[in-house]
C-alpha cells in the first residue's frame, strides 16, 4: 500500500494546539498525534484491508500522488510486492490549509462566480480552488493480470520524476523541471514524443504554473504538443491526491479513446499555445498518454501510459 499524501492534518494541529494555547491540556485527544501524522492515511487503509504487506505514503508536495505510482511500479520491477494498491488521499478544505494558500495568493478570488472560479490555460485564470478527494489504483506485473485474466485497463510503461532545484513555491518560469521529467517518462518507456495522444496537464489555474507547463510541453514535443485536459477546472486541487485522481482520469480516456474538456476556458495567453480540449469530448485515437504533476519545492513527477 503506497499512497501520496502532501502534508499532516492541519485541521487537526488546530483543534488541539487550541487546547493547548487555552492551558487546557486535559482536552487534548490521545488521538491527535496519530491522527496527524500523514502515514497513518496508508496504515487506515492496511488495516482496513488486512494488507500487511510494505506500507508507506509518498510526500512530494501536490506530485505525492504521481509519486506513489511511480514507486509502487518500482516495487513490481523489483520483485518485493506482486500487487500494489497506490494512489493518493488528501483534503485541502481545513480553514488553515485555505488561509495559508490566500497568504500567498495561489487561490482564486473569483468569490462571485465560484463555479467559473478554476480556469486552467485560460488567459483570465487567477489561482486555484481547493478540493478534496482520493484515488487508488490496483497495480501488478502484466504476465500476473493475464494469468488470473484480470481486467487490465492500461499499462503503466514510463515514470520520470525530478526536482526544479529553483524556488520553495514558484515554478522554473521555463518549466525545465516538468519537461525532464517528461522525457525521463518517455525514455523509461521507450517512446518517442510523436507516439503521445493525450497529455492530462498538472494545469492549476495559477499564472506561473501553467505558463511553465506550457513552455515544458512545447519543449518536449517540439512546438507541436498533442491535445491536452486539465481535470482541475472540474474538480479543483486536490492537492496531495491530485497526481493519483489524475491518472485515474488518464487511463480512462485511453479506455475510451475519449479526451474529457478542459472547463472554463475560453482563450489563451499569446506565446506557447497549447491544443486545449474544452467544450465537449474529444474522440481521440490513441495508444499513449502522459499525466504530469507538480509540486512546491519544484516536486515533477510523470507518469506514461499506453493501452494493454
Amino acid at each position: 500500500m503506497i499512497l501520496g499524501v502532501s502534508s499532516n492534518s492541519l485541521h487537526t494541529y488546530v483543534t488541539e494546539f487550541g487546547h493547548l494555547e487555552a492551558g487546557r491540556p486535559e482536552r487534548v485527544s490521545p488521538l491527535a498525534l496519530p491522527r496527524s501524522v500523514p502515514s497513518m492515511v496508508a496504515a487506515e487503509v492496511a488495516i482496513d484491508l488486512g494488507a500487511s504487506g510494505p506500507n508507506f505514503i509518498t510526500s512530494s508536495a501536490c506530485a505525492s500522488g504521481a509519486t506513489a505510482i511511480g514507486v509502487a511500479r518500482d516495487l513490481l520491477r523489483s520483485g518485493t510486492c506482486d500487487i500494489v494498491l497506490a494512489g493518493g488521499s488528501e483534503s485541502g478544505r481545513a480553514p488553515m490549509n485555505a488561509t495559508c494558500f490566500i497568504r500567498m495568493q495561489a487561490l482564486s478570488r473569483r468569490r462571485d462566480e465560484p463555479h467559473l472560479a478554476s480556469r486552467p490555460f485560460d488567459a483570465h485564470r487567477d489561482g486555484f480552488v481547493v478540493a478534496e478527494g482520493a484515488a487508488v489504483l490496483v497495480l501488478e506485473r502484466h504476465a500476473d493480470a493475464r494469468a488470473r485474466k484480470a481486467r487490465v485497463l492500461a499499462l503503466l510503461r514510463g515514470y520520470g520524476a525530478t526536482c526544479d532545484a529553483y524556488h520553495p513555491i514558484a515554478p522554473e518560469p521555463e518549466g525545465r523541471g516538468v519537461a525532464t521529467a517528461m522525457l525521463a517518462a518517455l525514455r523509461d518507456a521507450a517512446c518517442s514524443p510523436s507516439e503521445i495522444g493525450h497529455v492530462n496537464a498538472h494545469g492549476t489555474s495559477t499564472r506561473l504554473n501553467d505558463a511553465a507547463e506550457a513552455m515544458a510541453l512545447h519543449r518536449v514535443f517540439a512546438g507541436h504538443p498533442p491535445p491536452v485536459t486539465a481535470p482541475k477546472g472540474v474538480i479543483g486541487h486536490t492537492l496531495g491526491a491530485a497526481g493519483a485522481i489524475e491518472a485515474a482520469y488518464t487511463i480512462l480516456s485511453l479506455h475510451h479513446q475519449t479526451i474529457p474538456p478542459t472547463a472554463n476556458f475560453t482563450r489563451q495567453d499569446s506565446g506557447f499555445e497549447l491544443d486545449i480540449v474544452a467544450g465537449v469530448p474529444r474522440p481521440t485515437q490513441m495508444t499513449s498518454a502522459v499525466t504530469s504533476s507538480c509540486g512546491f519545492g519544484g516536486q515533477n513527477a510523470v507518469l506514461l501510459f499506453t493501452v494493454p
